[in-house]
This record gives structure tokens, sequence and C-alpha cells, in this order.
């Protein structure tokens, strides 16, 4: 199997809906083979951001908000859209912790960033490690967002890992590799 040239050919493409958040286009694709797939629908929206912040004491930065796709409440990492005005990732998401928990300082690693759905959507998730922070300010998070903000111990975190406890699956995979770059947890297999 080629894999470094795409099996597929885009034959045509057509721009459905385009706003500041979305942009949902419409391909016809041509395999190697000559079958045609149409439509194909992909969703370009920007770059996102998520950080894996750690207090002092062993707690992990987390917000509950609502999420109206999934018609919950869901417990998450601070992070969101990576704005034009932020320098990078790690800006990015400075910016979104302080905002979203008031929480700020300590120090700060990039670790990946991972596709969110490789199969429809053309953005990355930006994930960063935030260590030693701690409370700097009232958060101030935007107008219609209605978050919570909770600290729960990094071992309370880890047990609801089987449980569901964090619903945005994006965030669980950033959870277990931050806490591996933050010495917490090991990913290496057993011999």
């Amino acid at each position: 199997m080629d894999t470094d040239s795409p099996p597929w050919t885009t034959t045509d493409s057509k721009i459905l809906v385009e706003d500041r958040w979305i942009r949902l286009r419409a391909d016809r694709l041509r395999t190697a083979a000559g079958l045609e797939i149409a439509p194909w629908y992909v969703l370009d929206y920007p770059e996102w951001c998520a950080v894996v912040a750690l207090t002092g004491d062993d707690r992990l930065v987390m917000v509950r908000q609502w999420r109206h796709g999934a018609q919950s409440w869901s417990l998450e990492l601070p992070g969101g859209v990576m704005d034009r005005e932020d320098a990078g990732p790690i800006a990015a998401a400075r910016r979104e912790l302080l905002e979203e928990t008031g929480y700020g300082g300590g120090e700060w690693t990039y670790l990946y960033a991972g596709h969110a759905n490789p199969a429809i959507q053309t953005n990355r998730l930006h994930i960063v490690l935030a260590t030693g922070v701690r409370l700097v300010a009232p958060a101030t998070p935007e107008p219609t967002e209605l978050i919570s903000v909770e600290t729960p111990p990094v071992a309370e975190v880890l047990a609801g890992l089987r449980r569901g406890l964090i619903g945005q699956s994006m965030h669980v995979g950033a959870i277990c590799v931050g806490l591996a770059a933050a010495g917490r947890i090991s990913l290496e297999a057993a011999a």
C-alpha cells in the first residue's frame, strides 16, 4: 500500500455552510479504482487547545460545562478555540485556562497535536501540560459559557476514567499523556 499519496482524488468541492465557527463542504471523490464517493462531508474547524493543568497538591484543574450537542453537563479539561492573536498552543492554553478557571502560573510544556476526527474534520487538538498552577484571578468565562471549576485529585480522575467520568474522549487521551509527561503515571507496556 502506498501511504505517501492520497488514494482518493477530489473531483469537485462545494461549500454548504460557512461562518466564523465552521465550514461544511461536500466533496466528490474518485478512488484509484475509479469508484465515485459523493458526497463526502468535511468539517473545517479552527485549531483547538486543551490544557492538562496540575496544582501543587496533585489536583487536576477541570471545568464542568453544558454541551448542547450531547445534551449533558460534561467534565472536561479547560481549553477551546485557538485565536489568531494567540502566539501558539501554549499561549492559547494559558489564555483559556485563565479565562475559564482563574488558574495560571506554573511550568508549561507543549505535548502534541492530534486530529479531532480525521475522517471528517480538518482541525487538530493541541495538548499542553501545565504543572504547579494556582488560582491567580477570578474566572472570566465568555457570556455563553456556563462553567463550574472543579479540582479533583488526580487519583480520583484516574479511577473515574474507567467509569466514564470524562465524557470528552479526546480529553481522556490528553489526560493520560499529560499525566505520563508529568511523571504521575506510566504508559510503558508491562514486559
